[in-house]
């Protein structure tokens, strides 16, 4: 499989090595692959960029830039540190503007929210406003494997960039060992045979590694002899798909935090009873595990404006966005807060509106849209090899997916600002026409290079964002209400956001919806896990798709983090690395500095 035909290679590898087609996308890693197809060799680039920079001390960033007390820092070295939770009871008198940074369908060009919420940060402070970044932890699955790093690039990105993508101060190892070591006291309650009995055949709950590798997708544990418990079918997931990644970055204190935990379903008895966490009894040391991480982490950015990096749950399988607590926090610090949800806006914004500003109360002011113009006219068929060449029929055909993406946004009530992230090859032709048919249908569209630039290239999309938030009061609503049906929120989104005919339910789908809303979960929002490349659950289908259904196959209880996950299509909770995986690029030079990291 070389690089020349992506689709020939996805084709290739739904052949030969049984993948479904979603799962064969992601294996081969669209946004890599498309950057060494375009001639977009950036990383390098974002290494001598960061490791170039004058860092200031954490200490001198908090005390400068938030007015925080430095003696309550708990420091990870001279240029990290964790805020205790503890440290903001005494902080309510404050509440910061929250702008969401999402993006229109993710393509092999790469759209650049990271960067962008970077850039819009530092392009706040430039204007005088007191603004702080909120954003995800990276994975060392994809920084290894797949998309590299999650750091922003050029001159926006937060810093230390090699410790961020790292091991940073842990959280990960701590949410892999949680995740672990229930694992482990469940097949240690079943060999001793401990009540509730759980039935071998029933355990739903596997283990994590925070790695890409497909040959832990399926295993079989407990091979040996009777000495080494039960053998039986089990699975490796990423751990950014564990539920205790996602309770981690729902949780809204150390009490909710042990609470979640306990509710976590790990199986069933013979009776099909569910048997929980805490009747395994292990939500406390999980908890205890767990305490520290909690606490956000806090870096800055290239300019010195504070970031905190904190959780990293699943785009799909989980809602994708920070942990709630650091974005508290953060709104109680600054005037402006710039998050960031995963994937387009319909699964990372969707979700933050239905499922994190639900549990926790926030109310958007606004909602940025990053597109870019190579992106769009991918969607508009061009080809993947000539986006850098002038192509102003693909650009028309390809702005409805934009456009869907802005007016979903505004269903919530939220203003939204477009962005468009600007490359070198852009042409004024391409720039004017997609910022006249943004005019056209009344959008707001700023002209973004902060990439370039670092925060003065983003002066004017931070002005614009302040101009919205002061003029254009949100109206923040969910799509749909807590009493509304399981199915009917399912049928909702689907119609709504993605623009379905209809929704394809199984019939043990149908039926296991009717047991949680017996069982009480009925109130719970939805969780969709589908393919982030296109509307539809087919990544094939590009642009503003219409006319199709949404295939329902799986869906699960994520009792701790209060969802159901509604699996449609084929959605892979452990991906593969690529056939030239990232971190054959990585190294370490003679003076100890980390290389290769992008």
């Amino acid at each position: 499989m070389g690089h020349d035909g992506f689709e020939e290679d996805v084709d290739e590898l739904v052949q030969h090595d049984g993948l479904g087609y979603n799962s064969a996308y992601d294996v081969l890693d669209v946004a890599r692959v498309g950057k060494e197809r375009i001639g977009m060799t950036t990383h390098n680039r974002n290494s001598e960029i960061a490791g170039g920079a004058e860092l200031w001390p954490i200490a001198d960033v908090v005390e400068t830039k938030l007015e925080f007390p430095v003696e309550a820092l708990e420091p990870f070295g001279r240029y990290k540190a964790k805020l205790p939770l503890t440290s903001f009871k005494t902080r309510s008198d404050r509440s910061g503007k929250l702008i969401l940074v999402t993006a229109m369908t993710p393509t092999p060009a790469g759209e650049g929210k990271t960067t962008t919420s970077i850039g819009l940060v530092d392009g706040l402070a430039k204007i005088g406003k007191r603004a702080i970044a909120a954003l995800r932890e990276p994975s060392l699955g994809p920084c290894f494997g797949m998309k590299g790093g999650a750091c922003g690039g050029g001159y926006a990105q937060v810093v230390p960039m090699s410790d961020i993508n790292l091991h940073f101060t842990g959280d990960f190892h701590a949410v892999t060992s949680a995740h672990n070591l229930l694992a482990a006291m469940v097949e240690n309650h079943l060999v001793w045979g401990h009540a509730p009995e759980i039935d071998a055949r029933r355990i739903t709950w596997g283990r994590v590694l925070d790695v890409n590798d497909r040959s832990l997708r399926t295993v079989v544990t407990g091979l040996g002899g009777k000495a080494n418990g039960f053998a039986r079918e089990s699975r490796f997931d990423i751990t950014a798909a564990s539920e205790v990644m996602a309770i981690l970055c729902l949780a809204s204190d150390l009490q909710d935090l042990h609470r979640r935990l306990g509710n976590i379903k790990v199986g069933r008895t013979a009776k099909k009873e569910m048997v929980f966490a805490r009747d395994v009894k292990a939500d406390g040391a999980m908890t205890a595990l767990l305490k520290e991480a909690l606490n956000p982490n806090v870096v800055q950015t290239l300019e010195h404006n504070p970031a905190l990096v904190h959780g990293g749950p699943f785009g799909n399988i989980a809602h994708g966005c920070n942990s709630v607590v650091a974005t508290k926090a953060a709104l109680t610090l600054a005037d402006y807060v710039v998050t960031e949800a995963g994937f387009g806006a319909d699964l990372g914004a969707e979700k933050f509106f239905n499922i994190v500003c639900r549990k926790a109360g926030f109310k958007p002011d606004c909602a940025v849209v990053v597109a870019t113009v190579k992106a769009l006219k991918l969607h508009g068929g061009a080809d993947l090899k000539n986006l850098e060449t002038e192509n102003l029929d693909c650009l028309k055909q390809g702005l409805p997916n934009l456009v869907r993406h802005v007016d979903n946004i505004k269903k919530f009530g939220v203003p939204a600002v477009v962005a468009v992230n600007r490359f070198t090859s852009d042409t004024k032709a391409e720039l004017d026409l997609f910022h006249d048919r943004c005019a056209e249908r009344g959008i707001h569209v700023v002209l973004a290079e902060q990439y370039e630039k670092g925060g003065d290239g983003a002066v004017a999309l931070a002005e614009t964002v302040v101009r919205v938030v002061e003029q254009e009061a949100a109206t923040f609503r969910v799509l749909y209400p807590d009493a509304t049906s399981l199915a009917e929120k399912v049928r909702t989104i689907s119609r709504e956001i993605y623009g379905s005919e209809d929704v394809e339910f199984p019939k043990p789908v149908l039926k296991g919806f009717e047991e949680l809303e017996e069982n009480g979960y009925g109130h719970f929002p939805i969780c969709m896990a589908k393919t982030q490349y296109s509307f539809s659950a087919d990544p094939k289908k590009k642009g503003a798709p219409s006319g199709f259904s949404i295939p329902v196959r799986e869906i699960r209880l994520s009792l701790g983090a209060e969802f159901i996950v509604v699996l449609a299509g084929d959605v892979m909770t452990m991906p593969g690395l690529p056939r030239v995986p990232a971190a054959e690029a990585v190294g370490v030079d003679a003076s100890g500095n980390i290389e290769g990291l992008f």
